[in-house]
């Protein structure tokens, strides 16, 4: 399923607490239905949705604003990462303009998407692979920016290593290193390599992802993240000889 499920007025399972849902019952106007969407999915898994949906434009939007201007690229970025569809374009909009005034205030965002994925960091690490890609839509990750990212990290339980490796898998197949795209030093053994390797493809398999309530828009960066995982172990195979 796509991000976008009738955010405003939708059909979330029950009225969710916290910055995410006091945002979202500002614009909604109204309390929720409290009716199962009509494909099989609980209430909670409904309501996750929802609040990531609107975590999503929050951060996307104050990151964008992390060093002082949000450009049309990065606008532009959005739209297109996150396919909005006409009939929600309004309401995205006006959410994102509302939250892009001012780069202060995301944390309590970041907390709650975090508290509530806290079992499940691979939604969190599409989220902020999300954020990099929309940090990098005008050419140039800017200091305040990375610094932004770094934060969300922090706040989603990342340990410094498991960022660079988020961080340099952003950087372009030719700059990367392909052991640093791994999250592993150069002195990692071949079997720590394959290991490792194994690990990543697991947690990034897209029928675990989407098992785990991912929108499609993020299975579609999963899938971008898995190409250059794969292209990293393809060159670690053939520097190492790997079989």
């Amino acid at each position: 399923m796509s991000i976008w499920g009738k955010i405003i007025g939708g059909f979330a399972g029950f009225a969710f607490g916290g910055p995410l849902g006091a945002l979202l019952g500002a614009y909604a106007g109204h309390a929720f239905d409290k009716a199962r969407d009509g494909r099989g999915r609980t209430e909670e898994t409904v309501d996750k949705q929802v609040a990531f949906t609107i975590a999503v434009i929050v951060l996307s939007a104050k990151m964008a604003k992390a060093d002082g201007h949000v450009s049309r690229d990065e606008v532009d970025a959005f739209k297109r990462i996150f396919h909005i569809p006409p009939d929600e374009m309004k309401n995205v909009g006006q959410i994102f303009d509302d939250a892009r005034q001012d780069a202060k205030g995301f944390e309590v965002y970041a907390e709650q998407v975090a508290g509530m994925f806290a079992h499940e960091p691979a939604v969190l690490e599409e989220l902020l692979g999300g954020l990099f890609h929309i940090a990098k839509a005008d050419g140039v990750v800017h200091p305040a920016e990375l610094d932004f990212l770094k934060n969300v990290a922090i706040i989603f339980g990342f340990s410094r290593q498991r960022f660079e490796r988020i961080r340099v898998s952003h950087m372009g197949p030719e700059k990367a290193d392909p052991f640093e795209v791994l999250g592993l030093t150069r002195k990692a053994s071949n079997d720590e390599i394959k290991r490792t390797y194994r690990k990543l493809t697991r947690e990034n398999h897209p029928d675990k992802l989407i098992a785990q309530g991912v929108p499609q828009e993020f299975i579609d960066l999963a899938n971008e993240k898995m190409a250059v995982i794969n292209a990293a172990y393809d060159r670690i195979e053939k520097e190492r000889g790997l079989r």
